[in-house]
């Protein structure tokens, strides 16, 4: 008996160590192991509450999709992405499945857990090295969501760019095909070492490009790895504010403005623990 245990967890070692040392296939992975996503989940939930139009006017972009403004946007869902048209120059913007899958992926089984790329290795790792050299885009935002550990609960901020003004995230993207041959375009958000405001609550934050890299980072012709890496650096935290908001957030299903509103934090905490109040 204690053989054949020995041998279970050897074979499973190894599995994993065939995960971690695989440079190329999603395949390699077994049902059971962890996806091959090469960080935890950072950016996990944001907010984009603006109307498509002024979405469209603030990025001067246009496109045919429509959405309606969301307070709870989450992994898994179609979320609003922008792109330089390669032979044009003018900005599209379409909808994309948040949580990357790579393009030799034969299942959509770890999108999940790729709604973010690490931006110190995003260059050299296999799931995000050629998006991040040749499909790069801009995902409109007003706010995003982070949870700070306060004893056994955790709380969750807000936080936001000039008082809620829009900003865009580092976003890189594919296009994957089922095995019925039905396209599938899918995005990721970059990270990067947190700011003065958000290393209050979590050790890194997403990728918000400064306006003036907009360009520069949806150049279709700039396909230098290192060069678009240099633009992810933390964003300016004088220009950012955070606020703890309630534990509907929590739930996918809640999206309307109270998610964003602010609370002091003994409401929060009933919201968290509904059960108690």
């Amino acid at each position: 008996m204690a053989r054949l245990v020995f041998r279970a967890t050897e074979s499973i070692f190894n599995g994993l160590r065939k995960v971690h040392t695989s440079d190329r296939r999603l395949d390699f992975i077994p049902n059971w192991a962890a996806p091959i996503c090469h960080n935890l989940p950072m950016c996990g939930r944001y907010r984009l509450s603006r109307r498509k139009q002024l979405v469209e006017e603030y990025f001067d972009s246009a496109g045919e999709e429509d959405w309606t403004p969301r307070y709870n946007l989450a992994p898994t869902q179609p979320v609003p992405i922008i792109r330089q048209n390669p032979k044009e120059p003018r900005r599209e913007i379409s909808l994309a499945r948040w949580g990357l899958i790579p393009w030799w992926a034969k299942d959509p089984s770890g999108a999940a857990s790729m709604i973010n790329a690490r931006s110190e290795t995003a260059a050299t790792k296999p799931a995000f090295r050629d998006a991040l050299k040749l499909r790069r885009c801009l995902i409109p935002a007003d706010g995003f969501y982070e949870w700070q550990k306060t004893g056994k609960a955790k709380q969750p901020y807000c936080f936001e760019v000039n008082d809620g003004q829009l900003f865009a995230f580092a976003g890189i993207w594919e296009r994957w095909k089922d095995p019925g041959g039905k396209m599938l375009e899918t995005c990721s958000i970059l990270t990067t070492t947190p700011n003065a405001v958000t290393s209050a609550v979590h050790d890194r934050m997403p990728v918000i490009l400064d306006p003036d890299n907009y360009d520069l980072w949806l150049d279709p012709g700039m396909t230098n790895a290192d060069a678009a890496s240099d633009l992810l650096k933390p964003f300016d935290a004088r220009l950012m504010r955070s606020y703890p908001v309630s534990g509907r957030i929590n739930h996918v299903a809640n999206d309307d403005e109270e998610c964003s509103t602010p609370v002091k934090i003994a409401q929060s905490q009933n919201y968290l623990f509904p059960g108690l109040r």
